[in-house]
């Protein structure tokens, strides 16, 4: 062929690979939807099952469903909401306060006596104000741009959640359609292995989700009886950080502990105990909860995890560290269920 010919071709070829790359990151947000979605709606097939072995129809299972959420988010509504916003009142109050001089010396000064001569909180207190001063303009652009986010994330939110429904009610058609692209003579095993993989990444959802109910709940609790302050914001901000894998659970303690240091730093023992709380959960969940339930839902190698939750937490972010797990588990059964045996075979 004629290299003229060869090159056009080639750079043809590159033009077209490019304008797939631009399109597919254009689409990003919505194959990010896509995704959740589809992951949303394998966590509620092992709810739908049981339902569903109870001689329920697919779709009674799933209006049971969708009214049982309902009712536990209009539990949430009533019941936790209210709370939450009176104690974030509170917490804009207390924010509030510490703008006043007096207010802050005496800040600086009890931080001064938790961190030790080592450390100068005055002078970071001062670095602190000057880059705020300093940066004021870009720090208001970028409070309008979270504005914004916001509405987008509720936005998504709404579509996710149709998605998850509509994916969760012709999920079994889906498959089906699926297999029957396969081969006949490898369809059996296709099927099986893919019925293994999906079943496994519903138990992890429910596992993940039952754990972060775990630590929300107890930190609530915990919180409560030692008399911290604004409990329930801080337990479902522990809630939230215990559905992200590995650096959640953790993250959100930090963010506690640190909360409770600057509002009750007259009061050490209460951060103290806040501490030493969440240092002993996190040696129980680690060693006692997560091994209880997750293995029953994945069975992964602990390297295994840490790298995949690491990986895709670099590759799609939240998404990709909660999604990493179960894709490992998918990797790791067909490694065993079929290039092992095609090996032992051959």
């Amino acid at each position: 062929m004629n290299p003229f010919r060869i090159g056009l071709l080639g750079g043809l070829g590159v033009l077209l690979a490019l304008v797939i790359g631009s399109a597919i990151g254009s689409l990003a947000t919505v194959l990010t939807y896509l995704l959740t979605a589809v992951f949303l709606a394998l966590g509620l097939e092992p709810i739908l099952g049981v339902l569903q072995r109870l001689r329920l129809p697919r779709w009674a299972a799933l209006v049971v469903v969708v009214i049982v959420l309902l009712l536990v988010v209009a539990g949430l509504v009533f019941a936790v909401v209210p709370l939450i916003a009176q104690q974030a009142a509170s917490l804009a109050t207390t924010i509030g306060q510490y703008s006043s001089a007096s207010a802050q010396q005496h800040l600086v000064k009890q931080m001064q006596g938790v961190a030790g001569p080592s450390i100068d909180v005055s002078s970071l207190f001062s670095n602190a104000a000057s880059y705020l001063q300093k940066n004021a303009g870009t720090i208001g652009g970028g409070v309008l741009a979270v504005g914004f986010g916001v509405v987008q994330g509720v936005a998504g939110t709404v579509v996710v959640i149709i998605l998850t429904l509509y994916f969760a009610a012709s999920l079994p058609a889906f498959k089906a359609a699926g297999y029957r692209l396969v081969p006949m003579t490898k369809r059996e095993g296709f099927s099986q292995i893919a019925d293994q993989i999906f079943a496994s990444v519903g138990r992890y959802v429910v596992g993940q989700v039952s754990l972060a109910l775990v630590n929300g709940v107890l930190s609530f609790v915990f919180l409560s009886i030692i008399g911290a302050k604004l409990p329930a914001i801080f337990a479902l901000i522990a809630f939230l950080g215990s559905l992200i894998p590995l650096v959640g659970t953790i993250s959100a303690a930090v963010v506690i502990v640190l909360a409770q240091l600057a509002l009750v730093s007259d009061h050490p023992a209460t951060w103290i105990a806040v501490a030493v709380y969440y240092a002993v959960y996190m040696q129980a969940e680690a060693y006692l909860l997560s091994p209880n339930i997750m293995n029953r839902a994945v069975k992964v190698p602990g390297v295994v995890v840490v790298v995949a939750a690491l990986a895709g937490g670099t590759l799609l972010g939240v998404l990709g560290a909660l999604i990493a797990i179960p894709v490992a588990a998918a990797a790791l059964l067909i490694l065993e269920q079929v290039v092992i045996p095609r090996q032992a075979a051959a």
